[in-house]
């Protein structure tokens, strides 16, 4: 056990090619709200809020001082919703012509699609 203990999960944060376009595609295809103006490429645009938030940063050509290997061990991001909004999703996607692929995992079912930086995004609900 721990001396202290840990609240929530504040943000993701992904390193992004063009910030703009990523910022259009989580509004768009997520639903998620730009709660911020970044003033530089290395200040994050959050989007989304607490509990569902992640931070997009300006990728450089190379990691900053002090923080190379960042990008080892992402796997995905993934956001809960009930059954019935993941099926929602789910037509959303379709009518936008948003690529994904369903998995039925037993106890869990998830909808995976790619960012424009080719992130793995998961919805999941756990209603089956």
């Amino acid at each position: 056990m721990t001396p202290f203990r840990l609240q929530r999960l504040d943000h993701v944060s992904l390193n992004v090619s063009d910030r703009s376009r990523s910022i259009a595609w989580y509004r768009d295809v997520l639903g998620l709200e730009l709660r911020n103006e970044p003033r530089a490429d290395d200040w994050p645009a959050f989007m989304g809020e607490f509990g569902k938030c992640i931070g997009l940063f300006q990728a450089q050509d190379g990691p900053p001082p002090g923080r190379r290997g960042e990008s080892v061990g992402f796997r995905h991001l993934a956001f809960m919703l009930g059954k019935d909004d993941l099926e929602r999703a789910q037509a959303h996607f379709r009518a936008n012509g948003v690529e994904f692929r369903f998995e039925d995992h037993g106890n869990v079912h998830s909808v995976y699609l790619r960012d424009p930086d080719g992130h793995v995004v998961e919805l999941t609900t756990y209603e089956v």
